[in-house]
C-alpha cells in the first residue's frame, strides 16, 4: 500500500521505519542522496487528479515543511510534490482536512520516501523551490496523519479567517467570500469528467460576481434552492475546481430562518461570526427592490406563456418516448385553468396510475425533455421538487400521448425544455425544506374526499329538491331515446359482487350496496348542461346554476344603481381599460380597487363592468370579485351571483350561509397562496361546490328503478363537476357517455 495512514495521537516519526532519516526541504536538490531519507511537511494544497494519454494517473501537492532549520533558505519555504501511478490515486482518495470544534484547521502532514528529485519547470511562476520531489514505482511511499494546528494545542486563541467583499476582489485572487444568490443553475455534466454549476451572487457593495464551480460528484456543488440563499466559498476563486481546502455551504436567505449548513463537504468553518455574517447578509436582501423578484409560484397562480418555478410533490412518472418523460405533480392548489391531460398505458407508469377525482382535479402533467430526461429517470414518487424555468403553453399542439379527442386550444400544457439556460433543470428538496413544509401544510388543507359532504343528503330529499322537472318530449323523441337505449354500449364493472334483479334491490329496501345488470330506460335532464348543480356542505342545500341571461340582469342592475361610497382604507383605488372596443370608439374604463396585501397576486375588486366584460377581464387577472356601492360602502355584486372569477371557472356561495362583506384577505405568512378558500373566508362567504345530479330509470326483466346519479357521478363519467362546468370538453365528453348507454 503506497499511501500509510498513522495511528490517531501519533505523529509521522511513530511509525516511519526508523532506518529512515528527514531532510530539510530546504537542503533539496538534484546532488541529494535519496537513500533511506524522508521529507516531511503540511500539506498546503493538492491539485485535481489528472488521467495522462497512457492511462496513468498524476497527482501535484505542495508541502511546507512545518519547523524550518536554522539555517534554511527563507526563499524556499515550499515545494512541488509529483505523484505518479497507484500512489497518486491513493492519496487522492486519503488525503483529509477540516476544522477543529474549537475553529482551527486540521492539516494533513505527510512524510514521502522512496523519491527522485528533479528540476522544476514552473519556479519561475509559482515561487516555490526549485526542485520537484518525484514520486512513482514500487518503492515510493508516503506516510501520512492528521494534525491539529498548534494554536489548538497550545489553547491559545484560534485564528479568525478573513472574508473579503465582493467590491474588494482582485483578479486571480484565492479568497473566502459570502454572497446572496441572484442567479444559478443546476449543475450540469460537462464535456470532462466534472459537472459544473454556475451561480451569481452580490452583497452589500452591490457588485454581482459570476462563479463556475467544477465538481467530480455532484454532491459537493452548492446546494442552492431559490433566488435569495446566501453561500459561503472557503478558499476559492471565482472559477472554482475542488481542490485542497476548498469548500462551499449554503443558507436559507430567509430572515428569521435556519442556520443549518447545506454542505456534504468535512472543510468548513462557521462560528460565531459567521452567523452574524449571515444574519447581516438576511437583513440586507430582505429589501424587495435589491435582488430579482422570485419566479417560484403555485399552480393556482401561473398564467399562460408564463415561466416559472414550480415547488411540488412528485406523484407517478411515466416515459413518453426516448426524449420525453411525463411527471405527474401536486402542489395542494388548483389551476384556474383547464389543464392538459396526458394519456399512457398504466403498465409503463411508474408509481399509481389513477387517482380520486378530487386528487386528479389539482394534478398537473409536466413533459419534461432531452437533458432532463435522465434527471427524471432517478427521481421517485413521493419525493418533493422544485422545477426551475417552467414554461406554461396555452394550446399546446403536437403534445406526445395527447388524446384525440381533446381540443388543444382549451388546455394548459405544462413543459420543461431541454438545456440549462435561465437556470433550467430539477431539484429533489429535503423534507425538512421550508418551502416543502409550507407545501405539505397546503396539501393537508386540501380534503381527500368530496363523498362526505353528500352524507347528509339522502334520495327522499333529493327527490324533495330535484329542481328540473320531467322535460315534455314527443312520441318520437322518447322512442328514439329509447331506441338508442336498446342498443347501447355496455358499462361493466371490476368488481365480484353477485348480481341481483331490481325486483330483489326494491325488497332489500334502501340500506345495501347492490350489484344490478340493467337497461337505462330514460334519463332526465335531457339537457345536459341542467345536471350541473350548486351544493353547499354546510346547509346540506342544492340549488340551480344561475344562466347567462340572469346573470347578466345582475351585472346590469348593479351598474346602474351603483353611487357614491368610501373605498376601504386598505384599497389602492384606479381604472382598467376593457379590452375590445370597436375600432373608433371611445375607450371603456372601469373603476378597481387592489388589496395593497396581494398586488402581486392580481386580485381585484371590479365595479360597473357587464358580464361580457367580466369574462373578458378575467382572462387577463387572476382573481375578480365583483361589486357594488351600496349604502356608500363596497358590497359584493349580489346574493345569487358569483363572488369571485379566475379564469374561466366561476365560484359561487351560500346565501344561506354567508355573511359576505368586502374585506382584504389576511396574509397569514411569507409566501402565502391566495387561492378561493382564502379570498371565501376573507369575504364571509361559505362556498358551494359543483355537482352532477341526474335522475335514471333503469329496467330489467323483473322491474324498473328510479335512481339518482349523483355521489359517484364525477367518477362514472371521468369528469369533475367544476370540469364540467368551465370548459366545453368535459360536457362533451358527458354527452358522449349518457349517448353511449
Amino acid at each position: 500500500m503506497p499511501v500509510h495512514v498513522l495511528s490517531e495521537g501519533a505523529g509521522p516519526g511513530a511509525q516511519v521505519p526508523k532506518h529512515l532519516s528527514c531532510v530539510s526541504i530546504a537542503l533539496i536538490s538534484t546532488r541529494t542522496n535519496c537513500s533511506d531519507k524522508t521529507v516531511k511537511g503540511k500539506v498546503l494544497r493538492k491539485c485535481p487528479l489528472v488521467s495522462s494519454a497512457s492511462g496513468d494517473f498524476i497527482l501535484k501537492i505542495i508541502i511546507q515543511e512545518e519547523v524550518s532549520p536554522p539555517d534554511a533558505s527563507p526563499q524556499n519555504p515550499s515545494i512541488n510534490v509529483i505523484l505518479f501511478g497507484a500512489i497518486a490515486k491513493d492519496f487522492d482518495g486519503a488525503v483529509n482536512q477540516g476544522r477543529h470544534p474549537d475553529g482551527a484547521e486540521i492539516t494533513d502532514v505527510v512524510e514521502a520516501a522512496g523519491f527522485t528529485v528533479g528540476k522544476s519547470p514552473t519556479v519561475q511562476k509559482d515561487k516555490l523551490h526549485p526542485f520537484n520531489l518525484l514520486l512513482r514505482g514500487d518503492s515510493a511511499c508516503i506516510y501520512r496523519s492528521s494534525s491539529l494546528s498548534t494554536e489548538v494545542s497550545r489553547k491559545t486563541k484560534v485564528p479568525k479567517y478573513t472574508y473579503v467583499g465582493l467590491g474588494d476582489l482582485t483578479a486571480g485572487s484565492v479568497v473566502n467570500v459570502y454572497g446572496v444568490v441572484v442567479f444559478f443553475k443546476q449543475p450540469f455534466k460537462t464535456r470532462g469528467t466534472d459537472f459544473c454549476s454556475s451561480l451569481k451572487i452580490t452583497d452589500q457593495s452591490n457588485e454581482k460576481i459570476s462563479c463556475s464551480i467544477f465538481c467530480e460528484k455532484l454532491e459537493d456543488h452548492p446546494k442552492i434552492y431559490q433566488i435569495g440563499d446566501i453561500v459561503q466559498l472557503f478558499n476559492s476563486s471565482m472559477t472554482l475546481v475542488k481542490t485542497f481546502g476548498f469548500s462551499v455551504m449554503a443558507f436559507d436567505g430567509a430572515v428569521g430562518g435556519s442556520m443549518e449548513l447545506r454542505t456534504s463537504s468535512r472543510s468548513f468553518s462557521f462560528d460565531q461570526a459567521d452567523r452574524r455574517k449571515v444574519e447581516e447578509l438576511r437583513s440586507w436582501a430582505s429589501d424587495p427592490s435589491l435582488l430579482p423578484p422570485s419566479p417560484t409560484m403555485p399552480l393556482c397562480d401561473v398564467q399562460p406563456k408564463a415561466y416559472f418555478d414550480l415547488t411540488c410533490q412528485l406523484l407517478a412518472k411515466a416515459p413518453i418516448d426516448s426524449t420525453c418523460t411525463l411527471l405527474r405533480v401536486w402542489d395542494g392548489t388548483r389551476s384556474a385553468y383547464t389543464l392538459l391531460k396526458v394519456i399512457v398505458q398504466p403498465d409503463a407508469t411508474e408509481g399509481p396510475s389513477s387517482f380520486p377525482p378530487e386528487r386528479e382535479r389539482l394534478i398537473a402533467n409536466i413533459l419534461v425533455y432531452d437533458n432532463h430526461v435522465e434527471c427524471a429517470r432517478q427521481l421517485k414518487p413521493g419525493e418533493f421538487l422544485r422545477i426551475y424555468n417552467l414554461r406554461a403553453i396555452p394550446g399546446s399542439s403536437k403534445v406526445p400521448g395527447l388524446t384525440s379527442g381533446q381540443k388543444e386550444l382549451d388546455h394548459l400544457a405544462f413543459h420543461l425544455h431541454g438545456g440549462n439556460a435561465f437556470g433550467r433543470g430539477i431539484r429533489v428538496l429535503p423534507e425538512d425544506c421550508p418551502d416543502v413544509q409550507e407545501t405539505k401544510r397546503v396539501m393537508e388543507a386540501c380534503p381527500e374526499d368530496d363523498e362526505d359532504e353528500f352524507s347528509d343528503l339522502n334520495d327522499s330529499e333529493l327527490m324533495e329538491i330535484w329542481s328540473t322537472p320531467p322535460e315534455s318530449i314527443d312520441a318520437e323523441t322518447s322512442e328514439s331515446v329509447n331506441t338508442s337505449c336498446s342498443s347501447s354500449t355496455e358499462r361493466r364493472c371490476d368488481h365480484d359482487t353477485h348480481s341481483v334483479s331490481l325486483s330483489e334491490v326494491k325488497r332489500s329496501g334502501p340500506a345495501g350496496v347492490h350489484h344490478v345488470r340493467v337497461q337505462l330506460r330514460s334519463y332526465e335532464p335531457q339537457r345536459l348542461h341542467q345536471s350541473l348543480k350548486l351544493y353547499c356542505s354546510k346547509c346540506s342545500t342544492l340549488q340551480e346554476v344561475p344562466d347567462d341571461e340572469m346573470l347578466a340582469g345582475l351585472f346590469s342592475e348593479a351598474s346602474r344603481d351603483s353611487g357614491p361610497f368610501s373605498p376601504p382604507a386598505w384599497a389602492v383605488s384606479g381604472q382598467v381599460n376593457v379590452p375590445g372596443n370597436p375600432p373608433g370608439s371611445k375607450t371603456r374604463t372601469l373603476g378597481v380597487h387592489l388589496s395593497t396585501e396581494f398586488m402581486s397576486k392580481q386580485l381585484l375588486f371590479l365595479m360597473g363592468s357587464s358580464l361580457e366584460e367580466m369574462f373578458v377581464l378575467s382572462s387577463r387577472y387572476q382573481n375578480i370579485v365583483p361589486v357594488r356601492s351600496s349604502g356608500g360602502q363596497l358590497t359584493l355584486l349580489h346574493p345569487s351571483a358569483p363572488f369571485l372569477f379566475r379564469g374561466t371557472r366561476t365560484y359561487y356561495g351560500c346565501e344561506r350561509c354567508s355573511e359576505a362583506a368586502v374585506r382584504e384577505p389576511v396574509r397569514a405568512g411569507e409566501g402565502k397562496i391566495l387561492n378561493e378558500k382564502i379570498i371565501a373566508e376573507a369575504l364571509g362567504v361559505v362556498p358551494l361546490h359543483f355537482v352532477l345530479l341526474m335522475k335514471l330509470e333503469l329496467q330489467d326483466v323483473s322491474d324498473s328503478l328510479h335512481v339518482f346519479l349523483w355521489r359517484n357521478a364525477e367518477e362514472f363519467f371521468g369528469v369533475s363537476a367544476e370540469d364540467a362546468a368551465a370548459n366545453q370538453e368535459a360536457q362533451d365528453i358527458i354527452s358522449q357517455s349518457m349517448d353511449s348507454l
